[in-house]
């Protein structure tokens, strides 16, 4: 199979998606591997490296798109790079497709099989593909707040941590999963008072046994959300619904009766935004001003540590890359239930329940689109998948 990986374009994003150890991996499968000029250099990959592994540089995304199966990105394309995509090629990266219903149905009328890392999903409701983006988000959301919570960048002019008979700033982060457990855990070795509000027992009783003593869990309720982040310094959107748009649990009213120059940290941007007065922004203009909150709603934070970020995502992805340039994308996805669980668009057809529901086109179950006649109606043990 031919594989293409090209430069990301989106705004201030320097990841790439495969490193040089990726690439020596699917070369010696007997794959080729086109990779765009300088597509690396964000990540400090230079060319040298992927052609020293038996990479194929090439100059440009056309000539990349044109001649690839499988293209192989981080974030979801640009307008210009679904221009390029051909029926039955496929492509496989962060699509994140709940909030933008036009990119949708530009997929869909592609004839392209797109396969969402986001939705990749294990039996046991696990993310592998989303999970260490998650992890370095989280990571990140603690840290950011605290540098926006300083005087001179706009914020109340408050340490996290406090210091001797200064008490620390309040925390409080919106789900317990990977982005709020690791948010939350920055944050409490920051020293800060930390509040964690869930609707799953099961991940703040983790928490609770981790962090024992240093930070206060609560069941997610209206009334919860609404009297925790009023008082809150920093409040964490850490809310995912995989494949559908984040409920929107802090609103315009909640916001406007916050403690004045506080933050919000809105890491489920990329799924619309916990918070109503939310909106995209991006690492160069990465904040905004309502009702005197400061507002951190980047869609790509983890692409601020792209050497991090791009060998985390290369470990995660680069098995199932494997399975779908070895096997083929039907076979892949008839034999890995997770890999079908990322299935979002076939043959012009939405294959994701969450995904399908939240931009208002019909559903088609994946086993229309690919029949499985070795084991008809089985289920395939993931939301909205079966086989």
């Amino acid at each position: 199979m031919i594989i293409g990986i090209p430069s990301e374009v989106e705004i201030d994003e320097y990841r790439v998606a495969l490193t040089p150890a990726g690439m020596r991996e699917l070369v010696a499968a007997g794959h080729k591997v086109l990779i765009q000029k300088g597509a690396g250099d964000g990540s400090k990959l230079p060319d040298e490296a992927y052609a020293g592994q038996g990479g194929v540089i090439v100059d440009t995304t056309g000539e990349l798109f044109d001649q690839a199966d499988l293209i192989v990105k981080v974030k979801d394309p640009s307008p210009e790079e679904v221009g390029l995509l051909k029926s039955k090629q496929t492509i496989f990266s962060f699509l994140h497709l709940a909030p933008q219903p036009e990119l949708a149905q530009k997929l869909m009328d592609s004839g392209a099989n797109c396969i969402a890392y986001e939705t990749v999903e294990m039996a046991d409701g696990s993310l592998p593909l989303l999970t260490p983006m998650s992890e370095i988000a989280g990571r990140m959301a603690a840290q950011v707040g605290a540098y926006f919570l300083e005087k001179m960048i706009g914020g109340r002019g408050i340490l996290l941590g406090g210091v001797a008979g200064v008490p620390p700033a309040k925390v409080v982060v919106l789900g317990a999963g990977i982005v709020g457990s690791n948010a939350a855990k920055i944050a409490a070795g920051m020293l800060a008072n930390v509040v964690v509000l869930d609707k799953n027992l099961d991940h703040l009783r983790s928490l609770h046994s981790y962090i024992s003593g240093r930070l206060t869990t609560v069941m997610s309720t209206a009334l919860a959300i609404e009297e925790h982040v009023s008082t809150a310094d920093l409040v964490i959107g850490a809310v995912l619904n995989p494949g559908a748009r984040a409920p929107k649990l802090v609103t315009e009213k909640m916001v406007e009766e916050m403690v004045a120059q506080s933050v919000i940290v809105d890491v489920s941007i990329d799924q619309g935004g916990c918070s109503e007065t939310s909106h995209m922004t991006t690492h160069s203009q990465p904040t905004y001003l309502v009702h005197d909150v400061t507002h951190y709603c980047v869609g790509n934070i983890p692409g601020a540590v792209p050497i991090t970020s791009t060998y985390a995502l290369t470990n995660a992805t680069l098995p199932y890359i494997l399975e779908l340039a070895n096997l083929g994308v039907n076979t892949a996805v008839r034999q890995n239930t997770a890999l079908a669980g990322g299935v979002n668009v076939m043959e012009g057809k939405i294959t994701n329940v969450a995904v399908a529901e939240a931009i208002g086109s019909p559903y088609y179950p994946l086993s229309s689109v690919i029949p499985y006649s070795m084991n008809p109606g089985a289920e395939f043990g993931v939301p909205g998948v079966s086989f």
